[in-house]
């Protein structure tokens, strides 16, 4: 059991070293569930070991956990990846290849809203490529529920937003 324990978390470090970008937890767990490779828990104690021991690190965005391979967790995966059958692998980069508009989109879009000294909710919304910050906007609403609608159309608003306040402003 443990060699298959350790299996997942090496598939985990590989689909973290293939992209430029951090997943979600969400986005990690549906592959391998997708491929029924394991239970739901099993993903989580994994990525929970991993995040202890240094080969990932996580950061929260609006309840999100996201994870990002570290240095020493790619050499881990260096030394370990020939451990993950060669079918698996195939099966990774199938899923990333078909998946990666929409992986890189759901995290490179981040929103989220907090509440102001002022008592009104400010919305942060911000566009991120690689390690560069493209765009930071942040707006400020009477009330939560605005501030939640901000939060949730942004994703699907924000490239023609993007668009529109660079061509105004050149």
């Amino acid at each position: 059991m443990a060699d298959t324990f350790t299996l997942y978390k090496l598939i985990i470090l590989y689909m973290l070293d293939k992209v430029s970008f951090p997943l979600s937890n969400a986005q990690l767990s549906e592959f391998i569930l997708e491929k029924e490779y394991t239970d739901y828990f099993t993903v989580q104690t994994a990525l929970s070991e991993l995040n202890e021991t240094g080969f990932l690190r996580m950061s929260t965005v609006r309840n999100t956990s996201l994870y990002h391979i570290t240095e020493e967790g790619r050499k881990t995966l260096s030394y370990f990846q020939n451990r993950i059958s060669s079918d698996i692998r195939d099966e990774i980069d199938a899923f990333l290849e078909e998946h990666s508009y929409e992986l890189r989109n759901e995290i490179s879009t981040p929103a989220d809203f907090y509440r102001t000294e002022s008592g009104e909710y400010a919305a942060r919304c911000r566009v991120l490529e690689k390690d560069s910050v493209l765009i930071d906007l942040t707006l400020t609403v009477p009330v939560r529920e605005q501030a939640e609608a901000i939060c949730s159309h942004w994703r699907d608003k924000s490239q023609a937003l993007y668009a529109s306040i660079i061509k105004e402003l050149l």
